[in-house]
């Protein structure tokens, strides 16, 4: 498919979803609550067949925080980086897309264990990298430790 016709495709599934196309990938921006549906739909139409995801990460902007989800469609060769931000920086909270593609686990995994996103309906959240008892997420702009040094 080509970007145009993703576009439409997506549009179809989350009519309120704004494009952009400024950087390597097509990128969908989309509200929190219409992720799941998206991704789902995303991953089994057979038009679409997102079957890999090779990468979940997280920014923290101070003001707002935004998921981000590059998705692959190996047999169709398409590319799409889906985007969701999250308002509550205090208290940040997403659907988990674990049970769409496995590999999210361990994605989503590190995005807790670093950044502090609670992932709702994850099968196993917990901390990946760091001690059960580590206090704060080092990853957060917010985030001080005794032993940093300021610039």
């Amino acid at each position: 498919m080509t970007n145009e016709e993703l576009k439409t495709t997506v549009i179809g599934i989350v009519p309120d979803t704004n494009f952009d196309e400024t950087g390597e990938f097509l990128t969908a921006n989309v509200d929190a609550k219409e992720l799941l549906p998206l991704m789902e739909e995303l991953r089994n139409r057979k038009e679409l067949n997102f079957n890999y995801l090779f990468c979940l990460t997280y920014v923290d902007w101070k003001s707002h925080l935004t998921m981000v989800y590059h998705l692959i469609s190996k047999s169709h060769k398409h590319q799409l980086v889906v985007k969701v931000q999250i308002d509550d920086v205090g208290r940040p909270e997403i659907e988990s897309v674990s049970g769409i593609w496995k590999t999210a686990i361990y994605h989503e995994r590190e995005v807790f264990d670093l950044f502090g996103v609670k992932f709702r309906n994850h099968p196993d959240l917990r901390r990946i990298f760091l001690d059960e008892d580590w206090p704060g997420n080092p990853l957060r702009k917010n985030y001080v430790d005794e032993n940093m040094i300021e610039l």
